[in-house]
């Protein structure tokens, strides 16, 4: 296990999550499960069964470094990267292939966003390490495809070809990446079986990753590559920031994965959320009788259902004739939104931001 490696992604702002998720604490970092640790607190645990704690990194906006550290105290100051611009997750993960390069050339990594569910934790540590173990032996970049149970339109879809890897035929040669369909194309990948929603967690050697990045990306991959002497040492910080001015803002689906002819995908199922939206939460949490699914201490509905409610402990609340509804209250925000219309909440919070500033967002 000293050649694992994982990487969690920790720098998003959740807006999808507003009012609870907001821009100086994001999701990551709150409890949305109700039990006692944050999402981020989830991941790490998660990933200890893969590698060494000292094997972990997080890669993270500056202005979270307190947060990682205040939620994660195992970490050491190195093990956090910081990033001093959101560039997207191509730079983040050039940024953590680059560095841990220098630090094990043999590192095989797992690249894993910080706020997604997990509820077959073993089926999970499995897959995880069989996809490791590929990678080891391969200069493949392996993406985990979640079997699809219901038209999603959330989701990014990854469609397998017939082509299989010849040292282990689960893992099937991507044949298209398709970013979030609209519903009847959505209907139509379910149907067809051999697409899979991509669960944004990746699983490489971090030789074949920084290859990848020469390959598509060979701006970045040469801003990265001129930091080698850098990593670790007291001129990392300087140096972030001045690549990070001119660095592209991509993902890296758009930037290597949809461009490389090396990527394989592993279906698996391990009750598996990216609890992106309220709704993916909804499905996730425990309903009463009406299928109201309710975080508050003091909230009571009457005449409504299947609704997402999360207030409070402190807060009375009464909701009374209301089906299919998100109402969220946070701090200085009251959100009520239909659950059919929860896209709309990213968009929410651009027009609030511009309306009346930062303070509410």
């Amino acid at each position: 296990m000293e050649n694992n490696y994982c990487v969690i992604m920790a720098g998003g702002i959740g807006s999808r999550f507003w009012p609870m998720s907001k821009t100086d604490r994001p999701k990551q970092f709150i409890d949305v499960l109700g039990v006692g640790k944050s999402l981020i607190q989830i991941t790490f645990d998660r990933l200890r069964k893969i590698a060494p704690a000292e094997n972990i990194f997080v890669v993270t906006n500056e202005s979270y470094t307190d947060l990682v550290k205040e939620h994660l105290p195992e970490l050491g100051d190195d093990q956090i990267l910081n990033e001093p611009l959101r560039r997207n997750t191509a730079p983040c993960v050039a940024y953590a292939a680059y560095k841990i390069r220098e630090i094990n050339p043999n590192a095989n990594m797992v690249v894993a966003p910080s706020d997604h569910l997990v509820l077959n934790e073993e089926e999970f540590t499995r897959v995880i390490l069989k996809a490791l173990d590929v990678t080891s032996q391969s200069g493949n970049l392996v993406t985990l495809g979640i079997q699809p149970n219901r038209p999603d339109t959330g989701y990014g879809y990854i469609q397998e070809s017939t082509e299989a890897l010849s040292i282990d035929e689960e893992f099937k040669k991507v044949k298209t990446f398709t970013e979030k369909p609209e519903l009847e194309m959505a209907k139509f990948f379910l149907s067809s079986g051999d697409f899979y929603w991509n669960s944004g967690i990746f699983v490489w050697n971090a030789s074949t990753i920084i290859q990848s990045f020469e390959q598509h990306l060979p701006d970045m991959a040469e801003l990265f590559e001129n930091g080698r002497d850098k990593y670790s040492t007291h001129q990392e910080v300087s140096y972030l920031e001045e690549i990070y001015e001119v660095c592209t803002n991509i993902s890296i689906d758009y930037g290597i994965m949809e461009k490389s002819d090396n990527v394989y995908v592993l279906p698996c199922e391990f009750g598996w959320s990216d609890l992106g939206t309220w709704g993916s939460l909804y499905d996730r949490l425990e309903k009463d009788e009406f299928q109201n699914a309710v975080a508050g201490k003091k909230v009571r509905l009457y005449d409504s259902t299947n609704c997402v409610v999360n207030a409070p402990a402190d807060k009375l609340i009464v909701l009374q004739g209301l089906n299919d509804y998100i109402v969220v209250e946070s701090d200085n925000a009251l959100l009520v939104c239909q659950k059919e219309n929860e896209q709309k909440i990213k968009q929410f919070v651009k027009d609030l931001k511009l309306e009346f500033g930062e303070q509410y967002v």
